[in-house]
């Protein structure tokens, strides 16, 4: 099946061309905007890839560790290669693999419970390992010694609260926990109200550079990981739940580096053109950032291991004015372009909202130097959420970029998005990815003829369980092996998908209309006082449901606002939105917020604020 669609999809690529991070990135789709005080945790990556031009597909090795094993084979050469760039450090793969074999050294020898209570040499045995660090070449390590080991990785946000670090350490019943210095206290505590043992995660650096990856012998003898043992556990934001473990297999995450380095071999041509090196941005919330190690991982050992260096680079935190600098020095002025010039850029539609604010801020030389360099950018996206047009809008007209928007999910990474070459429509995600099967299973019991449904994915990359909830999953997937998103949508005129928001939170059912509330939430987006919304259907006698709007004004109307009059009443808002939405739409309820209140991934949990509304 995976050989097949990698054929189909390197056919398909040479008339698409897809962008290469489209393959790796996580990003969810859902239905609201993280909030400028939770940019500070989104842990941006810049990723640089230098390519030679040899590639082969039929020569791509079958597993992850046995791309690790190719790797350690080459020799001196391939090894002292850059894998990493951190906070002005840099970190070679035989720095990271050797950091790795330490670490898995300290788990063979800790004596872990294993899944079926049988060990071998040199293995886990399926044992669940806990790993809290900030993105690193020490997070890297502590994943690559964990699979090194026949472990799971099962990492844990650096934005979770205690009580929320127990309930996952609990339920994956995690047998021991690799931190670095920095979270020490924390999570020594954590593990040992769990019973896991802890262990610090040692300093990349404090490797020798004389060190060599063969004299680490025991290379050869890694357990070659099956494709349907366990790789990684991430849990799931609980947005409308509680967190679920989503376990994803080795051979569920080699299929979505598959699809990236069949991307690569197309788009090879195109990067010489460019130059060599391609380094990319890609902010992202924690979790969406941890399952894309491993591609991220199985991509660079992929390239090294064939002559094709590839090195990651982490950037500390978001920062709007650091971002703008950073592609000014990628792109001076002068004409000229820098040597780890950025060509792709990848965000959530706040961060690119912050972005333009930074832009408009700036005084003229320095607005003219930035759209300049802004727009030797090869691609920018966005994901995460919905991207509401007045964004997008603004977006293009400076840096002369449409965004390209695209739809994934914890449980299969990516599986739509619209094309790098051809229309991107605004409101829509795009078409699936080549070997991903998507429909819309619409509600028999309805009468609706909208084509509105639940948006159901198959896909090479999909997850293999939720960890210890077998009815979960069951009821989570078709007859026919179809995964639930829980998404609703439909298929515009042009074959384009349109996520209309979470079937459980997003779709009201008013006065026999089916509405979402994404589509609601983007018309108010674009009124000059509305900095935030959340739309939701509050319970109704008359309707089933009635359309009620949560709003946070923008600064400049609040400092306006008189005690004695809103900065927008409901009356007004109507008013205004009455050109962009049909009646039956408009808002019935208005609540004026300072913000909105959002869980550790920043997002509204508006199942819960829901009970909080109907009970006033």
């Amino acid at each position: 099946m995976f050989a097949s669609s990698f054929i189909s999809l390197s056919k398909y690529l040479k008339i698409i061309n897809y962008p290469s991070s489209l393959y790796y990135s996580t990003h969810r789709l859902c239905r609201d905007p993280v909030s400028p005080s939770s940019l500070s945790r989104l842990p941006p990556l810049i990723f640089r890839f230098t390519c030679s031009a040899r590639f082969s597909s039929s020569s791509h090795p079958d597993t992850f560790m046995e791309l690790v094993k190719k790797v350690c084979r080459r020799g001196t050469e391939a090894a002292d290669s850059i894998a990493i760039r951190a906070e002005h450090k840099s970190y070679s793969y035989k720095q990271l693999i050797s950091s790795a074999w330490e670490i898995s050294d300290l788990l063979c020898n800790s004596g872990l419970e294993t899944v079926d209570g049988v060990r071998g040499r040199r293995h886990l045995g399926g044992a669940r390992i806990g790993i809290v660090a900030k993105p690193s070449a020490e997070f890297v390590a502590g994943i690559l010694a964990t699979w090194f080991s026949g472990g799971v990785a099962v990492p844990l946000a650096l934005s979770y609260p205690e009580t929320e670090l127990l309930h996952v350490m609990n339920d994956a019943e995690i047998s021991m926990v690799l931190s670095t210095e920095d979270h020490q206290q924390l999570m020594q505590s954590v593990a040992a109200k769990c019973a896991a043992q802890f262990s610090l995660i040692l300093s990349v650096h404090r490797i020798s550079s004389q060190e060599s990856v063969h004299d680490h012998p025991q290379v050869e003898e890694i357990a070659l990981d099956k494709g349907d043992d366990p790789a990684l556990i991430i849990y799931t934001s609980g947005t409308t739940g509680k967190p679920k473990g989503a376990v994803h297999t080795h051979k569920s995450i080699t299929a979505q580096a598959l699809l990236y380095d069949a991307y690569s071999k197309d788009q090879f041509k195109l990067w010489q053109k460019l130059g060599n090196t391609h380094p990319l941005i890609n902010f992202s919330i924690v979790y969406r950032y941890i399952i894309s190690i491993k591609l991220q991982l199985s991509c660079l050992l992929f390239r090294i291991a064939n002559d094709m260096g590839s090195t990651v680079e982490f950037m500390p935190k978001f920062s709007v004015r650091g971002i703008w600098q950073r592609w000014r020095e990628s792109y001076p002025p002068n004409g000229s372009k820098a040597d780890d010039a950025i060509t792709v850029f990848t965000g959530v539609p706040t961060i690119y909202s912050r972005l333009i604010q930074g832009y408009e801020a700036m005084d003229p030389d320095q607005q003219a130097a930035s759209a300049s360099a802004a727009r030797q950018l090869r691609l920018t996206m966005s994901g995460s959420s919905a991207l509401p047009l007045p964004v997008m809008q603004e977006w293009e007209a400076i840096t002369g970029h449409r965004l390209l928007e695209r739809y994934g999910m914890t449980e299969f990474v990516m599986a739509i998005s619209n094309p790098l070459r051809g229309v991107r429509k605004a409101g829509t995600v795009g078409k699936p990815f080549p070997g991903v099967q998507v429909k819309i299973a619409e509600d028999p019991n309805e009468n609706d003829t909208t084509g509105v449904g639940e948006l159901c994915i198959k896909s090479p990359s999909m997850f293999k369980e939720y960890w210890k909830l077998p009815q979960v999953t069951e009821d989570s997937f078709t007859e026919d092996g179809f995964f639930r998103t829980g998404d609703a949508g439909k298929i515009d005129e042009d074959g384009y998908y349109v996520i209309l928001g979470r079937t459980s939170a997003d779709i009201m059912k008013v006065g026999g209309y089916k509405l979402s509330a994404l589509e609601i939430e983007s018309a108010l987006l674009e009124h000059p006082v509305v900095a935030e919304c959340c739309v939701l259907g509050l319970p109704d006698k008359t309707y089933g449901e009635a359309v009620c709007a949560i709003i946070v004004l923008e600064e400049a109307a609040k400092r306006k606002q008189e005690s004695s009059k809103p900065a927008i009443s409901l009356e007004e808002l109507c008013e205004w939105a009455k050109d962009k939405l049909a009646p039956y739409k408009l808002p019935t309820r208005l609540f004026l917020w300072e913000s909105l209140p959002r869980n550790a991934m920043g997002k509204v949990n508006k199942k819960e604020l829901k009970k909080v509304l109907a009970a006033e």
